[in-house]
């Protein structure tokens, strides 16, 4: 799969599945838009926003009653569980469905809280989104006897400090919280080997996975990975504002006890999920998951067009490899050719890894930062008044902003998707020229 990609008649039909591509104001008048924003939030399919609209004007209700809307609003809970199972890697026991990541972790943090000590301690790493430090930190308002340490990056590439991690790790280590990818940076850390080096100096340490960032660009395998827990959002892959959470099965079933209303199912992964959730965007992200899938088809058609071989017959978990590798490696072609002209731009920083030759090493998420008297605020103005969409700020991952921007305190983030295009680059790097001026 190191090799597959999205090919010019795929391309076309991914960008014919995005209403958001042609941009219309009130009037009806389109506007060439080009969405560099995707690390804060991707463009959803048409297919996604028809699921969300046909859930809520058909099919409305709440689980567990006896009555055809509730028992189909059960249907579409189970099997966009399913369909979660099969992108993550797991059985669809082991997902439950929270408002987003950070809310997730926050409940996940608490439930761990319930089993901590004086002297125990837990790792957290410089590089991450708050949302997952500050669920771990906030245990010391109600543990101050708990130490909680952060882990370093080596700069400028952004990579953890292995050396440091084994360092901190011993017996006394409870947690260890780790970002799949920046989303500040776009780096991609060794997760697997990271997690085998906290396996063998501390065993008894629980790993919990932010992989908002890393699920729409690559393919996840939460069994070859071996972590505990492993938390996304389904906005960041195509789909609504909500968030999914892994958990190995005896973790969330039943060593891990979580805080819930009585009432509430403590035998499944329900037992995690406060409250009625929202059906409206299940049902979304069951469609998210589709059509990944089914651009994994178009993929393998492509594949064996050119070949000249006949159908096979793939699973959805294979659909779904195939579709990510592929969006993963059209991403790495389309990231190399921005980077090599940004790289000729006067009075630009870039961080993060820069080398052609690791950009397996990283999403297609580009940190910048530009020369006084401009700053990065203005130029993300500047931008978007000629139709560019892009981030000025701390992005949440306010530990590594801070080294890496000082006193300034922001930088302008470009993200790309595998919805953009060579040309949309071109021109943004013109428009970025002009801005600069």
């Amino acid at each position: 799969m190191d090799t597959v990609t999205l090919d010019e008649g795929t391309l076309a039909w991914v960008r014919s599945q995005y209403p958001a591509l042609d941009k219309k104001d009130i009037t009806g008048k389109v506007h060439d838009v080009i969405y560099l924003d995707g690390p804060g939030g991707s463009q959803v399919p048409q297919s996604v926003a028809d699921a969300v609209s046909r859930y809520m004007l058909h099919t409305n209700a709440n689980s567990g009653g006896v009555f055809d809307n509730s028992r189909d609003s059960d249907a579409i809970i189970q099997a966009t569980r399913e369909a979660m199972g099969d992108f993550l890697g797991c059985s669809h026991e082991e997902i439950a469905f929270g408002a987003n990541m950070t809310t997730l972790t926050f409940s996940v943090s608490r439930a761990l809280g319930r089993d901590l000590r004086d002297g125990d301690e837990i790792i957290v790493t410089q590089l991450d989104h708050d949302g997952n430090v500050a669920p771990w930190t906030a245990l010391k308002v109600d543990h101050p006897g708990v130490n909680v340490h952060m882990l370093q990056v080596t700069l400028p590439e952004c990579f953890w400090d292995l050396d440091h991690l084994s360092s901190l790790l011993n017996e006394k280590t409870k947690i260890v919280a780790l970002g799949a990818a920046s989303n500040a940076v776009g780096t991609v850390n060794d997760l697997e080997g990271a997690i085998r080096i906290i396996r063998a100096r501390s065993p008894n340490a629980i790993v919990y996975v932010d992989a908002v960032h890393l699920a729409p660009h690559f393919p996840i395998d939460v069994r070859a990975l071996d972590c505990d827990f492993l938390a996304c959002s389904a906005y960041k892959f195509f789909g609504p504002h909500i968030g999914i959470l892994y958990g190995k099965k005896d973790l969330l079933l039943s060593r891990t006890t979580p805080f819930k209303v009585t009432p509430a199912d403590n035998v499944t992964s329900v037992r995690w999920e406060t409250g009625t959730q929202n059906h409206e965007g299940i049902a979304g992200t069951l469609a998210a998951i589709q059509y990944i899938e089914a651009l994994g088809e178009k993929v393998a058609a492509a594949q064996k067009k050119e070949k000249e071989e006949g159908a096979e017959i793939m699973t959805r978990r294979q659909k779904l490899l195939l579709a990510m590798n592929a969006i993963r490696n059209y991403e790495r072609s389309l990231f190399q050719g921005l980077l090599e002209d940004i790289k000729t731009i006067p009075n630009i920083k870039i961080f993060g890894v820069t080398d052609v030759n690791k950009l397996g090493q990283r999403t297609p998420t580009l940190a910048l930062d530009v020369s006084p008297p401009l700053g990065v605020v203005d130029v993300a103005r500047r931008l978007a008044a000629e139709g560019v969409y892009t981030w000025a700020g701390t992005f949440y991952a306010i530990h590594i902003i801070k080294q890496l921007a000082g006193e300034r305190g922001k930088l302008l983030r470009i993200g790309l998707t595998h919805y953009n295009t060579k040309h949309e680059l071109k021109r943004f790097v013109d428009i970025l020229k002009k801005a600069l001026e």
